[in-house]
């Protein structure tokens, strides 16, 4: 098999991956159990573990593709405004770094030749600053995180820009939604 060919299957691997797990996701009725309340109740159900579930459930649920957002309004319902807020950005570290390594398992670094244009040059230049701004603007995007895995970007430097970019935009969103929370009861 020439190196061409396979890079091609590696590619494919990950979007395979991607359909398949949203597809059993869809399928076994998992994305109605990761909506806020959902989350809620299966933190509550988990007792002193709770926090260690959710993180799980973050984790499991950014590969199967749930949206971030559900996590992060979860984190407010179960723990309140301010543990909700480290759990949920803790959270959200975990989710996109085992996202990472299970790309780069899947991956490798198949997209490490691409041609990005300014972005790649920033990510080659400026890996964690690049960083910083993608996890600030684009959180917890699954195939944001499958893309950054399969380029040359190390772990280290994903690792280390996520942790600063997530910072606002999680504590943000945990913050912010509160006032929504009440307005739908749940508070």
């Amino acid at each position: 098999m020439s190196p061409k060919q396979k890079k091609v299957l590696r590619i494919g691997g990950v979007v395979a991956f991607f359909a398949i797990a949203w597809l059993t996701a869809r399928h076994f009725g998992l994305v109605e159990h990761f909506s806020a309340d959902g989350i809620r109740g299966l933190v509550a159900s988990a007792g002193a573990f709770g926090i260690l579930v959710y993180i799980g459930a973050f984790s499991l649920g950014s590969l199967m593709q749930i949206p971030g957002a559900a996590f992060l309004v979860a984190a407010r319902v179960a723990f309140g405004p301010v543990i909700g807020v480290a759990v949920a950005y803790v959270g959200a570290l975990a989710a996109i770094s085992i996202g990472f390594v299970t790309f780069r398992g899947l991956g490798g670094k198949s997209l490490a030749d691409v041609r990005w244009g300014k972005l790649g040059a920033q990510l080659d230049d400026r890996p964690v600053r690049t960083m910083v701004l993608l996890r600030t603007f684009m959180m917890i995007s699954p195939p944001l995180t499958a893309a950054l895995a399969m380029s040359k970007l190390r772990f280290r430097d994903h690792l280390v820009g996520s942790a600063i970019g997530l910072v606002l935009p999680v504590t943000l969103w945990v913050l912010a939604s509160g006032p929504v929370l009440e307005c739908l009861g749940w508070s």
